[in-house]
């Protein structure tokens, strides 16, 4: 995928992620969709949903049962690569209340490996209010870390890291038009894509985001095939 270009405001990092600052802090948005601040050896993911398909076959929509070792098997490789202190699981790391309950064995070996020797931090969403304390980790609404605020749901405050929008762009390319997600900024504030196998998206061009950026003066830092691609709120339709 060839979006022609980045913005200027940002810059390609080593793993072919993109640098943006955020109230004055550096942040690298992977590939992956997760955030990195390296500074602080921190890693960020938004919107895991994890057993979603379970909770579709529930209530009869059948799908097929692969998203939460899909998912887990995507965190578990960006945590390889870049061996966070800290992960930081902001809102909707499951698709519902119950949804702890139907994960494996297999699933619950694999997260607790996932959290071996890092702290690690769940921020509940509108769709897991009430997470579990028997997963590990520490359970919180908000975390501040300096100017820094993650969040589920965004207000707009400045110096906010937040999920639960599923933000994606469309842009055209020389050769087509593409539809992937996105994290969005405007230097002040973020709002990060989902990154669950099966977690859908809104568009950058829904009412929802003019709420957070007023201005439309975002970048949107577009998942490409092999790497970011930091695209103007214009040129996103």
């Amino acid at each position: 995928m060839n979006l022609r270009g980045t913005h200027p405001s940002s810059s390609i990092g080593l793993f072919g992620d993109v640098l943006f600052d955020l109230a004055g802090v550096t942040f690298a948005a992977d590939l992956s969709g997760a955030l990195l601040w390296e500074d602080e050896r921190l890693l960020v993911v938004s919107d895991l949903h994890l057993e979603k398909g379970s909770s579709f076959a529930a209530r009869g929509t059948l799908l097929p049962p692969f998203d939460t070792i899909a998912t887990l098997r995507r965190l578990a490789a960006v945590i390889a690569r870049h061996d966070p202190r800290t992960v930081i699981a902001l809102g909707d790391s499951f698709h519902d209340r119950d949804a702890h309950t139907r994960l494996s064995d297999d699933d619950r070996i694999n997260l607790a490996a996932l959290q071996a020797g890092r702290d690690w931090i769940w921020i509940s969403g509108n769709h897991d209010p009430a997470l579990p304390r028997d997963l590990g980790g520490t359970v919180a609404e908000i975390i501040s870390i300096g100017a820094i605020t993650f969040r589920h749901e965004p207000t707009g405050a400045r110096g906010e890291i937040a999920g639960h929008l599923h933000p994606k762009a469309r842009v055209a390319t020389r050769a087509r038009t593409v539809e992937r997600r996105c994290f969005v900024s405007d230097g002040e504030r973020a709002i990060m894509p989902a990154f669950g196998a099966y977690a859908g998206g809104l568009s950058v061009r829904d009412a929802a985001f003019a709420k957070i950026f007023p201005q439309r003066s975002f970048i949107a830092h577009v998942l490409g095939d092999r790497r970011l691609h930091s695209i103007a709120a214009a040129r996103c339709y």
